[in-house]
């Protein structure tokens, strides 16, 4: 990873097993990671493989979403379904809680 930054972003996951994994970098100075938005970070494991972490974040913080210690080096084939589960599930409150305030609004008016 490179210096400067405190993760990666995650853009997209692809629906198929061994699809991409897309992501941009964080730079470090970035205060708190948007709703709903995955954030990666990854970094050599003692005696081989890698140290994988995801945090997701919610209206008010940024949660502990998974740990893969000493994982593979294709570990972006072992995150993905989570990843994606994760953000299908975000996409699907989102879209839950915009059809609610709509409906809400539509009661008061």
């Amino acid at each position: 990873m490179p210096s400067g930054v405190r993760g990666a972003l995650v853009q997209h996951t692809s629906a198929l097993s061994d699809g991409p994994l897309k992501v941009t970098w964080l730079p470090t100075e970035t205060p708190r990671l948007p709703l709903g938005r995955i954030r990666l970070h990854w970094e050599p494991a003692s005696p081989a493989g890698w140290d994988v972490t995801a945090h997701l974040g919610l209206a008010t913080t940024e949660v502990h979403l998974a740990s893969w210690p000493a994982a593979p080096d294709d570990w972006p084939r072992l995150v993905r379904p989570t990843i994606h589960e994760v953000l299908g599930l975000c996409a699907a409150l989102a879209v839950a809680t915009a059809a609610l305030d709509l409906s809400n609004h539509l009661a008061q008016v």
